[in-house]
């Protein structure tokens, strides 16, 4: 069984938090040259690169960032079993890293997470916002603890993950004053014509309308396409056109952007999933937000 070196993964580490090898020389007490040759030792061992030049500077590579955030988890973990063996409690707050979809909406986000600030114990919430793919590849490697997302990750993502469905929400369709009052009568073919604004076409909830809307022989006038949901909302406030949100977040949606419902349709729901790289949670924060989304929110 091989066994890693530790004095080998501190020293790798403190050069990563320090910058440098000489100023982790300096705090380790040692001479640069027996740090530079240990963290060789790390990289034979591991049979990877660690560490590439960057003018007069050291740079993480990709599989040094990998290893850093082991390294940082590994640590941490010990340096909180010497202050709890020592009677001392840690005070240190829990480390919750979401990685989120960018064709989530903002609000849903927020309300599917809302439960994981307010848990009892100190909550350090980090958010990475990126494409559902880069997302599974950190998920995979440990850089986050859940991801949430519109689309469930499939057979053929070839990451090992589990997708837990947090609930699904009726869409419904919102515009200034002016332009909801017009088309409210006789929604849903008051879309028929009318100045839409949609989601990516990467996003779920972006196929839907397609379907939905050519299935229904509506035939809306597209007046813009957005990658980022806010932004989208915030060409609604400005009377750009109409857009289609989850209901959900109805009551936010309208208070934040001063926009109104033109009408609200059953027959198309957005789906939200929580991917996490294990089929029982075990996380507190993870298992907050889905019990909560799942009886509360979407239930």
């Amino acid at each position: 069984m091989e066994w890693l070196n530790y004095h080998h993964l501190l020293y790798f580490w403190t050069v990563a938090r320090e910058g440098s090898v000489a100023r982790a020389a300096e705090r380790l007490r040692l001479r640069p040259p027996t740090v530079s040759g240990q963290i060789r030792s790390l990289e034979s061992a591991l049979g990877e690169k660690l560490f590439a030049r960057s003018g007069r500077s050291l740079v993480l590579t990709e599989v040094g960032r990998v290893v850093y955030g082991f390294a940082e988890e590994i640590f941490s973990l010990g340096s909180e079993l010497l202050e709890t063996v020592r009677g001392r409690p840690t005070g240190k707050a829990l480390r919750f890293t979401v990685g989120v979809a960018d064709v989530i909406p903002k609000l849903v986000a927020y309300r599917i997470l809302e439960p994981a600030v307010s848990l009892c114990a100190p909550l350090r919430l980090v958010c990475r916002e990126d494409r559902h793919d880069r997302l599974l590849s950190g998920l995979a490697a440990h850089e986050l603890d859940v991801v949430l997302s519109d689309t469930p990750v499939g057979s053929g993502a070839g990451v090992r993950a589990f997708n837990h469905l947090l609930g699904e929400s009726p869409v419904g369709f919102y515009a200034v004053r002016k332009i909801a009052q017009a088309r409210r009568r006789g929604f849903p073919r008051s879309l028929h014509g009318a100045p839409l604004l949609l989601p990516a076409e990467t996003t779920a909830l972006r196929r839907a309308l397609t379907q939905w809307f050519e299935e229904s022989e509506i035939r809306p006038v597209v007046a813009g396409e957005f990658d980022d949901s806010a932004l989208l909302k915030v060409f609604g406030q400005g009377g750009a056109g109409i857009f289609a949100a989850p209901t959900v977040v109805e009551r936010e949606l309208t208070e934040q952007y001063g926009v109104h419902p033109v009408g609200r349709t059953t027959a198309l729901r957005e789906r939200f999933y929580a991917i996490s790289p294990e089929r029982r949670l075990r996380h507190p924060a993870v298992a907050a937000i889905c019990d909560t989304a799942r009886s509360r929110l979407f239930g």
